[in-house]
């Protein structure tokens, strides 16, 4: 068999590979030679200069019984000490359905006065306590019409 023939136009990964084979790069040991790091909530995994942090079983336990019980995903983030991408993907991994933003429906006129005023949905979010696709959303079911290009109107319009 004609080796050559078979691997004449390598695909760019296998040539970084085969760079690195000839340079040496996989003969040496890459791990550190100090201990894993360890902390009051478990063992800690370093990977690309990022401290990782490995939530126990119980640890996602607690997580998932604290949404259920009507807690955020930044509160939770903020409680365990990871980010709240990562309390999504532990709510997703046990099935637990995950919430969409919170918004009080008796605050709609309020939102809806503000977001008229010329405030961004981002803005109207802040001050009644939401996210601004929750505010979105109830808006456009109270039909109030959503302004387009996703910005505050034309300061030079307000200004007249």
């Amino acid at each position: 068999m004609d080796l050559r023939r078979e691997f004449e136009n390598p695909c760019p990964h296998l040539k970084t590979l085969s760079l690195r084979r000839s340079r040496g790069f996989y003969k040496q040991d890459r791990r550190s030679s100090r201990p894993s790091m360890v902390d009051s909530r478990g063992r800690m995994v370093r990977s690309l200069g990022m401290a990782q942090t490995l939530l126990r079983a119980e640890q996602v336990d607690e997580l998932v019984a604290r949404y259920r019980d009507g807690a955020t995903l930044v509160e939770l983030a903020s409680l365990f000490s990871i980010h709240r991408r990562t309390v999504a993907e532990h709510l997703t991994r046990r099935k637990v359905p995950i919430r969409r933003g919170r918004f009080d429906p008796c605050r709609i006129h309020e939102a809806a006065d503000l977001y008229d005023s010329g405030l961004t949905l981002v803005e109207v979010g802040l001050k009644v306590g939401a996210g601004p696709q929750a505010v979105r959303r109830a808006l456009a079911e109270h039909g109030v019409p959503i302004r387009g290009g996703g910005g505050r109107r034309s300061r030079m319009a307000t200004a007249s």
